[in-house]
């Protein structure tokens, strides 16, 4: 399953780079594989696609995202829990001065998942996408709202999140959940507390960028070029 995820989305970036292509008569020989390529030497390891933006974001540095882009996924948490962990708090620290607020009082709270930021943290260091074979493969499914409260994010037992990667997945917007969202996934999303109509608080749960693709579904997901 975890080689099919990562087939899936091989197969629909290039089956955009295809597409986007197609009515470019000029440049089709281009996409043509070179018969005289030179494949000898030594090649190294530059970037990892599990989980999009979560290095860009927690690494505090450029130094420290390439050496998580080169490191292999079973030393990942180990090396990079703890850096990724204190730029998150660091985050929150920055939104608490912005707020007027004392950042001691201004920490992550546990997620919509209940994770602490230790085991959140833990877990986005290792890019790698787990897959679960007994649930359905998503970023995030909210479920239902089974106590009836109209919110939906809030965990009830039949949410189910991280267990793969749809192509259609938002996966950005996940992840700012799990990392601004506090434990009813709404903790910084813009609110106006005052009743001003202005927003009092950040918005940090989404980027605001809808999923605009629409990729077939069978294999090899072509979808119109953007």
């Amino acid at each position: 399953m975890k080689f099919s995820n990562i087939l899936y989305t091989c197969s629909y970036v290039l089956a955009l780079s295809f597409a986007s292509c197609n009515n470019d008569d000029d440049n089709q020989s281009t996409m043509l594989p070179d018969a005289n390529a030179d494949f000898s030497g030594t090649y190294s390891q530059v970037d990892h696609m599990g989980r999009p933006g979560i290095n860009t974001v927690l690494s505090a540095d450029d130094a420290t995202k390439d050496s998580q882009n080169r490191t292999l996924p079973a030393a990942m948490a180990v090396a990079f829990q703890a850096s990724f962990e204190a730029r998150l708090e660091a985050y929150h620290d920055v939104y608490a001065t912005i707020l007027g607020a004392d950042p001691a009082a201004v920490n992550y709270e546990n997620n919509i998942l209940g994770l602490d930021v230790a085991t959140l943290t833990g877990y986005l260091a290792a890019d790698v996408l787990e897959v679960a074979p007994n649930l359905p493969t998503t970023y995030f499914n909210p479920g239902t709202d089974a106590d009836m409260d109209g919110r939906i994010l809030v965990p009830d037992g039949d949410e189910v999140a991280l267990t793969g990667r749809m192509i259609q997945d938002d996966v950005i917007d996940v992840s700012l959940i799990l990392l601004f969202g506090g434990m009813e996934g709404d903790r910084f999303s813009g609110q106006d507390t005052d009743g001003d109509g202005m927003a009092d608080l950040p918005r940090l749960t989404s980027d605001g960028v809808g999923i605009t693709a629409s990729p077939t579904a069978t294999f090899p997901y072509l979808g119109n070029p953007e």
